[in-house]
């Protein structure tokens, strides 16, 4: 059952709608204006990753200099492609 977050473009509020099927009809209006013209909004999220024994537990962050200043790299623990 997702949760998705819109922002209406008449009043910029920004509510969550609960899709629990995609039979279900699920009124698409803004309920504090009613307006129906929304946009879909890029909610936040959070992950968890399991860690063996004597690994690091956070990520790991490199900086070093570059053309612009300062550069900053974080390593995040976890699979990657390489």
């Amino acid at each position: 059952m997702p949760i998705y977050e819109f922002r209406c473009l008449k009043c910029n509020e920004v509510f969550e709608i609960l899709m629990v099927t995609t039979k279900d009809g699920v009124e698409m209006k803004c309920p504090h204006c009613g307006a129906e013209d929304l946009e879909r909004v890029l909610s936040t999220s959070s992950y968890a990753m399991g860690f063996s024994k004597g690994e690091s537990r956070g990520p790991k962050v490199e900086s070093r200099e570059c053309a612009s200043g300062t550069c900053t790299t974080w390593n995040i623990p976890g699979h990657s492609k390489n």
